[in-house]
């Protein structure tokens, strides 16, 4: 089997145009393979040419220098303030998406990337009480077409603050943050550029540091001090490259930590460096950069991947969305399983924070499936622990959690929300080892909280040649034949009438009137759900102890009862991080419960409230109607 490297040769091109030679406009393209020698750990980028001191970033969009009389201060900086996505920063980076501009320049990412450098560079000194020199910080990126504009834009930014940098290519989120953690990297801060399972088009920012991902209130002073450094300088380009990024091949280092987990888990009595001899596991990257896990993982482990999908990177994305929510992701995956008789199919996303997978019958497991495997393997090793998720979690669930002996703390939607919410509750001395969210998004408390789709997959992978050493035939999904999936569930979104700008504010309008119905009595059998015994009220948006998180969002869960049925469902109502939408799941335990909740909601809170007038709600009539 050929190394992981030699799948992915991509070339990254750097503009470059000295600022001393006035006399030539016309920026000259150097390249250099995108690729490493998995033998060589650091592997310095050499350029053909010498580097002058001074050097121009330049984009067709924005190499001219920008009129603020015509454009306005406000919206120079709103633009970059509008990148923030929770604890990400996200946008159109590439023409192509109907009403969408191009956002994401290399000017707005190099403003960000020096501000997060500063920011790292400020907090380390805060930390140590004094000043601090060579600050490291690395970058990888998935495949996708903008990653090498934008890339030299962050190495530029970074530049600017005074970092050293290191260029890990193509690599993962998780992957990113072992890179300040695993030794002899031990970077300072790094920076994961990729959009998940977003279209081509789009591109985005993770941050972290050695204490993990940034939160959103971070990530917001980041974004706020990178737009006054956008909005004032005379033009947007890159003026200075103060150091050329070191190529480093951290990903090989990443996948032999994973397999070193994996070999002393499973403790093998036969063959102890090959533990998955006899299992075949198909693996579907999505064209993102999750190959690597059949490559350096699961075939040095001795496993058959005969007929894994997808594993070319490909940012374009051709076959389908990289995303263990996509039903055609699943589905192909499903198909390779059962034509290969395999043991497991595994189901990457883009940039691989988050997986899912199919056991030996085909059976899809994400979602509350997902949770139910994860927590049915926690709870083995840590009896009594609580299991944090978010609010769209099923009632089955909690019963299935419960029932073995688990506590369920429901939380606020948002990866981020969910993993900072098991952070706080380990700190307060409740034992919490898992936290996950529907989307596929986990993280155990023994792997750094870090939400890292390919160690949950690890997790499964022991569990499953454990089951087959205590001589068992049957898969994983055993472990949740007993859970009842619910018996409606669908997902509706209104997008939100109004300029980019005051999309979030108008958002929040809609959410705390829709929670005002709900107090007034208006919506009858309807209730603001506390989601039981937690640190957690008002419908898992405000946190009632002591150390309240900040909301980065705002979104209610209330449920919903009758004489005839009790509680039978549930409405959650959220602002979208992303995109400027309101989205709205529902669940029932009752056949055309679903309808009936969809049917309040548009005639007694959106018509009767107004707010048909600021929302396009034809997905929530259409159901409404055709149901």
């Amino acid at each position: 089997m050929l190394a992981f490297s030699s799948h992915i040769q991509n070339t990254m091109s750097y503009t470059l145009t000295p600022s001393t030679s006035l006399n030539n406009n016309t920026p000259t393209t150097h390249k250099f393979p995108y690729s490493s020698n998995p033998k060589t750990l650091l592997k310095t980028l050499t350029f053909p040419f010498n580097i002058p001191s001074k050097l121009t970033l330049t984009s067709p969009k924005s190499s001219t220098t920008t009129n603020y009389n015509e454009l306005g201060l406000d919206e120079e900086i709103g633009r970059i303030k509008r990148l923030q996505n929770g604890s990400d920063v996200r946008g159109v980076a590439v023409e192509g998406e109907v009403g969408r501009k191009v956002d994401l320049t290399p000017p707005a990412v190099e403003a960000i990337a020096e501000s997060f450098g500063e920011w790292v560079i400020n907090g380390l000194v805060k930390e140590k009480g004094r000043p601090v020199e060579d600050v490291k910080v690395s970058l990888g990126r998935d495949p996708r077409i903008s990653g090498n504009s934008l890339s030299v834009a962050i190495f530029s930014g970074l530049g600017r603050a005074g970092c050293i940098t290191y260029d890990m290519g193509l690599a993962t989120t998780p992957a990113c943050f072992m890179s300040t953690v695993l030794s002899p990297f031990l970077y300072d801060a790094s920076i994961m550029m990729t959009a998940s399972h977003l279209p081509y088009t789009r591109n985005g920012l993770k941050f972290f540091t050695k204490k993990g991902g940034l939160t959103s209130s971070e990530v917001e002073e980041i974004c706020d001090k990178a737009a006054y450094k956008y909005a004032n300088r005379l033009t947007k380009v890159s003026t200075l490259l103060r150091t050329t990024p070191t190529r480093v091949d951290f990903m090989s280092v990443y996948a032999k930590h994973l397999r070193d987990i994996i070999k002393e888990r499973v403790n093998h009595p036969q063959h102890y460096d090959t533990p998955l001899e006899g299992f075949q596991i198909i693996v579907n990257a999505g064209n993102g950069s999750g190959g690597f896990f059949t490559y350096e993982v699961l075939d040095k482990l001795g496993a058959d991947t005969f007929g894994s999908l997808h594993l070319k990177p490909d940012g374009m994305f051709p076959n389908h969305i990289p995303n263990p929510e996509d039903k055609v992701a699943m589905s192909v995956t499903k198909t390779a399983v059962l034509e290969t008789s395999a043991d497991l199919g595994i189901v990457f996303d883009t940039d691989v924070d988050r997986s899912g997978v199919v056991d030996k019958e085909g059976n899809p497991i994400n979602g509350d499936r997902l949770i139910a495997l994860m927590s049915a393997i926690v709870l083995k090793e840590h009896p009594g622990s609580t299991i944090v998720t978010d609010a769209r979690t099923s009632m089955a669930l909690t019963r299935f959690i419960t029932d073995r002996g688990g506590q369920h703390c429901l939380y606020r939607v948002g990866y981020r929300n969910v993993i900072d919410k098991g952070v706080q509750l380990n700190e307060d001395g409740i034992d919490a080892h898992l936290m996950m969210e529907t989307s596929g998004h986990g993280a155990l408390k023994e792997n750094y909280f870090l939400d890292d789709g390919a160690y949950m997959v690890v997790k499964i992978i022991i569990e499953m040649v454990r089951m087959k050493l205590d001589g068992s035939n049957e898969g994983i999904g055993s472990l949740i034949k007993d859970l009842e999936d619910p018996l409606e569930s669908i997902e509706l979104r209104m997008d939100i009438l109004s300029e980019p700008k005051d999309a979030k504010a108008k958002a929040i309008e809609i959410i705390e009137t829709f929670k005002s119905y709900i107090e007034e009595g208006r919506l009858d059998g309807w209730e603001l759900d506390a989601c039981g015994d937690c640190w957690v009220s008002d419908g898992c948006l405000v946190d009632s102890n002591d150390t309240p998180a900040p909301v980065d969002a705002q979104m209610y869960r209330a449920k919903v009862s009758n004489e005839e049925n009790g509680q039978y469902g549930w409405v959650h109502i959220r602002q979208s991080i992303h995109n400027p939408n309101i989205a709205v799941n529902m669940q029932s335990t009752v056949h055309g419960g679903c309808l009936s909740m969809a049917r309040v909601f548009l005639d007694k809170y959106l018509i009767a409230s107004g707010m048909d007038k600021v929302l396009d709600f034809s997905q929530i009539d259409k159901y409404a109607k055709e149901s």
